[in-house]
């Protein structure tokens, strides 16, 4: 049976993306870059540590994934979240497949309703009413801004689990 070394779980850094130069190509360029890193990132950690917290706010590799899916489905989808703060945890029956697994599938939706805008001033289309929706530029940023800081608390809280570093 093969081991793992520490040198095994270094991984080659994945460089910035190059991308058209168009604001919204630039933009998803890097959200998605950051998107793949982090779902990378959570992919293939082990349990229970993927779960277990590391520092004494209690996040923790699973409940970041989780809470992006969240933050995914709502600047985007339009979905409505009452509670954050309870988004930073997966279900306990939740492993890291269905984790990731539901992660992609709604980065896949997300960039679906992406793929229809062209304008990056116009408001992101989405079905709640009574609210203003931001603009897509907007959304694309904050989605960045979300992801790059998640992705960073995973980076740290990957190599504690298991010494796993890199993108």
């Amino acid at each position: 049976m093969p081991t793992t070394t520490r040198r095994d779980r270094h991984r080659r850094d994945t460089p910035p993306p190059r991308t058209a130069n168009g604001e919204i190509e630039v933009l998803r360029g890097f959200l998605d870059y950051l998107r793949a890193s982090i779902a990378t990132k959570v992919d293939g950690a082990p349990e229970p540590q993927v779960r277990t917290a590391a520092v004494p706010s209690g996040t923790n590799l699973l409940g970041l994934l989780n809470h992006l899916t969240f933050v995914e489905r709502s600047v985007f989808l339009g979905d409505d979240v009452t509670d954050w703060q309870s988004t930073f945890h997966a279900a306990p029956g939740d492993g890291v497949a269905e984790v990731v697994a539901r992660y992609r599938a709604a980065v896949e939706r997300a960039n679906d309703v992406l793929d229809g805008c062209a304008d990056p001033g116009a408001p992101v289309p989405r079905p709640r009413p009574g609210r203003p929706a931001p603009s897509i530029r907007w959304a694309l940023t904050h989605m960045i801004e979300e992801t790059g800081r998640h992705a960073g608390h995973a980076d740290i809280l990957r190599e504690l689990v298991d010494g796993t570093t890199g993108r």
